[in-house]
């Protein structure tokens, strides 16, 4: 007796009923397999099998909601409706899980009467990565089962818990090794012969209101979570479970889930969701084979260097390191190895010795004859890089590729002390190399596909968002932030302080600003980069001189204890001997006063104008390539989605207006972009620029 479909199976063996999810890839809840639980369940109620077991097919027992459903209209059944008729079913029913089972995956688990994983399961509610809580019972449910702590501690941070975690507390009853299917089939038996009854999660007593772990939970979201409204949701609907009824909390939850789908917030997460999966997919390198990579050497063994080397070896590459004498190597070594470390104290890496025996370091850069890639990570001088670049060229071998991590300076050229320029490409890593996710992929003129097609290739080894840039000053990231920190000087000058500037952008939700920043990266770095870019400098444009002169101080930022703050270790307060160099900067100049808004307006203005540009020239080949270096480079809140899709959720009109204003007192820095022109004068958003992209 079977029934089958082409999302799910039904069949029986003996006495137990075996529902089979089966929606490759990921087995998502879409329409089809919400319809065939739940007519699954109606089939084990009216047949004579005594008990149920729900598995999936494939690599995992059910996922999330489906994202090609996700903007549309829900259709019936809905997935709370799912979740409590697998509950109500009169026979026991039982859930395999193997893989992740995340968010409704994980509420599916929940809605059966006893739960079994395999070993490497995954438990969690993922939810608030995209802005919004479990709306199918899983906040009632699970504290019904953990108690609230556990509750609230994965509801809020969307991390998973392993199977032998959600065992201890309480989340699941067994752990069993092998097929689900076949462990699944186990348990059932088992239950069927202690005539185990059913048993209804729902049904369990409320958990206990833990005033205490309320209260903390509230006080670490709101400092976590930095203006982001999801997680303080979660909590209300976990409180909810303490409080209310069953069937009210239930009502609770999926009215604060409601409330949260029609937030901005849940449109900028969303929207960063979309992107994460399309900013890699790039038509040009459709059908383009990778060259292969397994051997890298990495130039330079001072920060970023020795980041990328412990990148590349958490990833299970062979490194090779060349430094200039066997002390810098050896205090590279030093450093990869204290990065590594780090790593195993994060639960990120089980010990040290295998990442370190894939490593070796040199003086000689013959050593690196038989590496696949070398990346250059030396001083940010041109002359110093292509000497680098012309003794690589000598000795890599043919078809090697030969990579710069440079912020700011001119790929092409670098690429022409080589007598390979098609293997020569831009991979600028953002510091530290080992945990900041993005890469920016510049690709020179002559680069080759392949080559770039491999660079897309080692990022998603590393674990990293590659972002594909072309040639111009700072590419896409550096090039924007140069100019959004040129609005804060201007704002300086006009009357603005360094430390109300900082306090509006995090009021924003970025995690420091422009000052507090610079002071981290150190003064001396953008002391060095408009040195270096004073010969072309338009004479228009205001150059910040009390920053210089905080230079010549020896006020370099947190290295040397003062800069626009002073530090005792790594906590900063506001260093008001900078107020007499601004002041005198100032001397002359008109001055006013700027609320929050008023900063984060300016601040945001100048992003988005020079992002505006930046796409128009064909260095950023999609808005959505901007939204995603600025999300993972520099700190732009996720809940945001990115400055192009806050820029049309304040409206391009508006915006538009703005600048052309500013630009009556200051038009050599406000002019407006001609793409936002252009789109204003057709009435459309960013968001159309981005072929495929969900509205």
């Amino acid at each position: 007796m079977s029934q089958a479909t082409d999302k799910f199976r039904y069949h029986r063996d003996g006495a137990v009923a075996i529902i089979t999810i089966a929606n490759p890839p990921v087995n998502a809840l879409g329409l089809a397999v919400r319809q065939g639980l739940w007519q699954a369940i109606d089939r084990f109620e009216a047949d004579d099998a005594e008990i149920a077991l729900i598995v999936g097919d494939g690599a995992l027992f059910l996922g999330g909601a489906d994202i090609t459903e996700f903007g549309k209209p829900p259709v019936e059944p809905f997935l709370p409706d799912v979740c409590t008729h697998i509950e109500n079913a009169s026979k026991p029913v039982v859930a395999a899980v193997h893989g992740p089972a995340l968010g409704g995956g994980c509420e599916i688990a929940l809605g059966a009467h006893y739960r079994l994983a395999v070993t490497g399961a995954r438990f969690g509610f993922p939810e608030v990565n995209l802005g919004l809580i479990p709306g199918a019972g899983g906040t009632q449910r699970m504290p019904r089962l953990t108690g609230v702590r556990p509750a609230l501690e994965i509801m809020c941070s969307g991390a998973p818990l392993t199977a032998e975690k959600a065992l201890e507390i309480g989340l699941i009853d067994r752990i069993a090794e092998g097929d689900p299917r076949e462990a699944g089939l186990s348990y059932a038996l088992d239950l069927l012969k202690q005539n185990a009854p059913v048993r209804r999660t729902g049904a369990l007593p409320n958990p206990a209101h833990d005033a205490e772990a309320f209260a903390a939970a509230r006080a670490t979201w709101e400092k976590k979570a930095r203006g982001q409204v999801a997680p303080l949701k979660a909590i209300d609907a976990v409180e909810a479970a303490c409080t209310m009824s069953f069937d009210d909390g239930i009502r609770e939850e999926r009215r604060l889930f409601l409330d949260l789908m029609e937030t901005p917030q849940r449109a900028g997460m969303i929207h960063a969701f979309f992107n994460d999966r399309k900013v890699s997919k790039l038509p040009e390198l459709k059908d383009v084979t990778p060259r292969p990579m397994a051997h890298v050497g990495v130039i330079g063994g001072g920060t970023m260097g020795a980041g990328i080397a412990t990148a590349c070896l958490l990833s299970g590459l062979t490194v090779t390191l060349i430094e200039r004498d066997d002390a810098a190597a050896e205090k590279a070594r030093q450093t990869i190895t204290g990065n590594l470390d780090a790593a195993v104290k994060r639960g990120k890496l089980k010990d040290t010795a295998a990442p370190l025996s894939r490593l070796s370091t040199a003086t000689d850069y013959a050593a690196l004859s038989g590496a696949d890639l070398a990346i250059e990570a030396v001083f940010e001088d041109m002359a110093v890089k292509q000497e680098v670049f012309a003794k690589l060229d000598t000795v890599m071998k043919p078809g090697a590729i030969l990579a710069t991590n440079t912020s700011y300076l001119d790929i092409n050229a670098i690429a022409q002390t080589t007598s390979r320029p098609a293997d020569v490409i831009g991979l600028h890593f953002f510091s530290p190399a080992h945990v900041m996710k993005l890469l920016e992929v510049v690709v020179a003129d002559q680069t080759a596909r392949d080559v770039t097609a491999t660079a897309f290739a080692l990022a998603k080894t590393l674990q990293k968002t590659a972002v594909k840039a072309g040639v111009c000053d700072g590419f896409i990231g550096n090039r924007i932030l140069s100019v959004y920190r040129g609005a804060a000087d201007r704002m300086i000058l006009d009357g603005a302080t360094p430390w109300e500037i900082d306090d509006a952008i995090r009021a924003f939700g970025l995690p420091m600003g422009p000052f507090e920043m610079g002071d981290l990266a150190g003064l001396d770095i953008g002391y060095m980069t408009r040195k270096r870019k004073a010969a072309t400098r338009d004479p228009r444009d205001i150059v910040p001189t009390w920053a210089d002169e905080m230079v010549d101080l020896g006020w370099l930022g947190q290295k040397s204890g003062q800069g626009y703050y002073t530090y005792e270790g790594r906590k900063g307060t506001p260093n008001m001997a900078v107020m007499p160099l601004i002041e005198a900067a100032r001397a002359g100049r008109p001055q006013q006063s700027f609320t929050k808004q008023d900063i984060q307006r300016r601040y945001m203005a100048a992003m988005v104008n020079e992002a505006a540009k930046v796409v128009d020239e064909g260095i950023a080949a999609r808005p959505l390539d901007v939204d995603v270096t600025l999300l993972y480079g520099y700190g732009f809140p996720r809940w945001r989605g990115g400055p192009m899709l806050w820029a049309d959720m304040t409206g391009l009109p508006a915006l538009l207006d703005d600048i052309r204003i500013w630009a009556e007192t200051d038009p050599y820095f406000w002019q407006p972009a001609p793409l936002l022109e252009r789109l204003v004068a057709e009435g459309r958003n960013f968001a159309d620029l981005n072929e495929g992209t969900p509205k």
